[in-house]
């Protein structure tokens, strides 16, 4: 990973007050471009920011991780086809305040994030990421939400219409119709997407506008729980819902 020119790993830990060198100059000394900017959060295996990497070279993308076992595959990926619209940055993704300035960023991608049943604040969609997203991202920049369950689906669901936020895009089954506001989520599919596609778990997807200003509150919702999980594990609870 340290040999690795498309792997940021930075060498503090985030809440020393250490300036990152890379904050607010992303687009002039990491990708020599002033093409947009696209996170995808919790890219496990780089999978999904090298698909968009490639479907959409006019966007620069760069996938977060804190496990660089699992994200050198995508890096390595990305370097042997020598794109220069990809990149990867290893930390936490609630320090990221740290390391891009405001409005840096022009969008999110979640993409099969864990639905986090137990506790809403680690939760990706929950409002305690959003208003860290909100530090770095442009006003109204879009927030993709793609996921194979229902709670964290219907969650995000419910705290857009809390917050009077109207979606962009919402389906509970993604591949069911051909549409034009779903064909970039459609244009690419990972390998357990695959697998649960064949197991008969349809994929929901959401996009929508994250405005800079204004209180983010929680949805008073209570939410059925998944009864699986997709890599194996259950729900972990003796609870039916949760809010």
């Amino acid at each position: 990973m340290a040999a690795n020119p498309l792997v940021v790993e930075p060498m503090f830990r985030p809440g020393q007050n250490i300036d990152f060198p890379l904050k607010g100059k992303w687009h002039q000394e990491f990708f020599r471009n002033e093409h947009d900017i696209v996170l995808e959060l919790g890219c496990g295996r780089g999978e999904y920011t090298v698909g968009l990497g490639r479907c959409f070279p006019e966007k620069n993308y760069i996938g977060v991780d804190i496990k660089g076992s699992r994200m050198w595959t995508g890096a390595e990926d990305a370097l042997r086809s020598g794109m220069q619209n990809v990149g990867f940055l290893r930390t936490h993704i609630e320090f990221l305040p740290e390391f891009f300035s405001p409005d840096e960023v022009s969008e999110l991608w979640l993409t099969f994030s864990d639905p986090q049943m137990r506790k809403a604040t680690k939760r990706l969609s929950s409002s305690y990421f959003l208003e860290r997203y909100r530090k770095f991202i442009r006003p109204n920049g879009i927030v993709h939400l793609k996921t194979d369950s229902n709670f964290l689906f219907t969650y995000t669901e419910e705290l857009l219409k809390a917050n009077g936020i109207v979606p962009e895009a919402c389906t509970r089954n993604l591949y069911a119709l051909d549409t034009e506001d779903t064909k970039d989520a459609r244009a690419i599919q990972t390998y357990y997407e695959g697998m649960w596609r064949e197991r008969g778990i349809d994929i929901k997807y959401l996009r929508f506008r994250l405005p800079k200003d204004g209180a983010l509150v929680e949805p008073e919702v209570e939410i059925e729980l998944d009864e699986y999980r997709s890599y194996g594990r259950d729900k972990n609870s003796s609870l039916d819902t949760h809010k």
